[in-house]
């Protein structure tokens, strides 16, 4: 049989939803600074008993950035999401009216947890304010898929619109998969990303249950998330949202588009071993699995965004991971965490730490891992990039690792456009 023809990937736009940031490249150059997103967070209705170091959007208006009647129709983790990829819609230089329900330009989206915010707000109206009902949108609203549904409306994209949950993955593989779309000639176009708004008492309890969150108040709370430090005493949950335009390569070129970097391998696996300790022979499969679609050796790769979540287990096992791939190489490759300083979004952050490694690619520098003054010996395999951000003027192509529970990985490949 002749070979499939494969089309070549452009990321055209970037979008972010984050603390004071208006755009992708204030977001990377905050990154850059050493700027921590990190405050402590009290919940507004569980504040005398629920204080957590978190990265909360607190001056978010849902009202400016997605308009007062989608506002309306949404959960906080859609309005999050929305504003982001409308921002990456923006930034890409396409037609605000959008698409006009275009068959060949669709969205994959990610989320982990979806509408908790409306779930939770049901449960205190009925079980605690004694109200007989919830409102009526309260399921679409609640809806995994509810946030990739309203861009794609509200942009006119008429092809597949899909929303993957798979843990702290989910966005990941959204990219992997809208990627994929592309390349394959399915669509021209996939506006591609994560939203999560997990900030809700019974998410933060939940996760406080596993004790995996890092303690913190006002003080340090800016400082609380430390990966690879031998002193790191876990993850800190954020909200946010994060998107990114993907286009054909001729399409993007046609319009005389600005290409950022080229997407040009995903690896996906399942460590098949545990629902929540990482394993990182899993890890090596998706890695590898990223370099052969790109077609890159390990020695072409000139930074790695790590999921480095700051965990007990998590971080020595992507450590050994890089060290199976890269064997010596390992210890000259530049690589940084930088949930140090905008926190673990859950489903959201694989797509925000895939717009940092292209913006990293694009710019040939790359942020810190903030906090980090010396790795532990468990983690001390790799060239970790510490203090301050870090030029890197031959970089060529970089990848973004996301874990997960449930053992499932996701690896993202970029190049130098």
């Amino acid at each position: 049989m002749p070979e499939a023809t494969h089309f070549r990937v452009a990321v055209t736009g970037l979008g972010v939803t984050a603390p004071g940031v208006e755009s992708a490249h204030d977001f990377f150059t905050r990154l850059l600074a050493g700027e921590s997103f990190i405050r402590l967070f009290r919940h507004p209705q569980a504040a005398a008993t629920l204080a957590i170091p978190a990265v909360h959007c607190a001056d978010f208006d849902a009202l400016a950035a997605v308009g007062r009647i989608q506002a309306s129709t949404m959960d906080r983790y859609s309005q999050l999401g929305a504003a982001a990829a409308y921002r990456a819609w923006a930034d890409a230089g396409l037609a605000a009216e959008g698409m006009q329900g275009d068959p060949r330009c669709g969205v994959s989206w990610g989320t982990g947890v979806g509408g908790t915010m409306t779930f939770e707000q049901g449960y205190r109206d009925i079980m605690i304010g004694g109200r007989e009902r919830v409102p009526p949108l309260s399921v679409v609203m609640a809806m995994n898929n509810a946030c990739a549904s309203h861009i794609a409306i509200r942009l006119g994209l008429g092809s597949a619109c899909t929303t993957y949950s798979v843990a702290c993955s989910s966005s990941a593989v959204a990219v992997g998969e809208g990627f994929q779309r592309i390349r394959s000639g399915q669509d021209r176009l996939v506006l591609a990303g994560g939203s999560e708004a997990p900030l809700s008492e019974a998410v933060i309890r939940a996760w406080d249950a596993m004790r995996v969150l890092a303690p913190g108040d006002e003080a340090s709370a800016p400082s609380a998330c430390r990966p690879f430090h031998p002193r790191r005493q876990g993850l800190v949950l954020g909200e946010g949202g994060a998107a990114m335009v993907l286009e054909e390569w001729s399409h993007a070129e046609a319009r005389g588009a600005r290409i950022y970097a080229e997407l040009v391998g995903y690896g996906s696996s399942c460590d098949h071993v545990h629902l929540v300790k990482p394993d990182a022979r899993g890890q090596v499969r998706a890695i590898r699995a990223a370099l052969e679609q790109a077609g890159l050796a390990p020695e072409q790769i000139g930074y790695v965004n790590a999921h480095g979540t700051a965990t007990r287990e998590g971080d020595p096992a992507e450590i050994q991971a890089l060290g199976e791939v890269f064997g010596a190489a390992a210890a000259s490759l530049p690589v940084s965490a930088t949930k140090s300083a905008h926190g673990h979004s859950l489903g959201a952050v694989g797509a925000m730490e895939a717009l940092i490694t292209v913006l990293a690619v694009y710019q040939r520098q790359a942020p810190p891992t903030q906090h980090l003054d010396q790795p532990g010996e468990d983690c001390s395999g790799v060239d970790h990039i510490r203090g301050e951000a870090r030029a890197l003027p031959q970089l060529e192509a970089a990848l973004s690792n996301s874990f997960a529970f449930g053992g499932s990985n996701a690896v993202l490949a970029f190049r130098a456009a």
